[in-house]
């Protein structure tokens, strides 16, 4: 089993920057895929990047501004976020292949 815990939200204005990180405990996290997802109000969860044996993944809608890494020193998924836009507001979830794991989420507000 897996524990995730997301950081790193907050509130920024638009064309800001953020990075979100995701610590996993229970399981070494380096050989399964992870990815991240958000979650507007009023809408389904969607897929944003995942990242898998190094080969990384990403929506249509975030490309070029959103970069996953992962630093398995530290048993830690990033996600960097630049030239954020409003509609990029939502809650950020950390996700591990391994038992579908997630985590609590992260609350990002992009405004002026």
């Amino acid at each position: 089993q897996v524990q995730l815990v997301e950081s790193g939200g907050g509130l920024v204005q638009p064309g800001g920057s953020l990075r979100l990180s995701c610590a996993a405990s229970g399981t070494i996290i380096s050989i399964y895929p992870m990815g991240w997802y958000r979650q507007a109000p009023g809408k389904q969860r969607e897929f944003i990047a995942t990242i898998r044996y190094g080969i990384t993944n990403y929506a249509d809608s975030v490309k070029g501004r959103f970069t996953i890494s992962r630093d398995n020193a530290k048993n830690t998924v990033y996600l960097q976020m630049n030239n954020l836009k409003p509609e990029d507001t939502a809650v950020y979830y950390c996700n591990c292949a391994l038992g579908d794991s997630w985590g609590q989420g992260t609350q990002v507000t992009v405004s002026s």
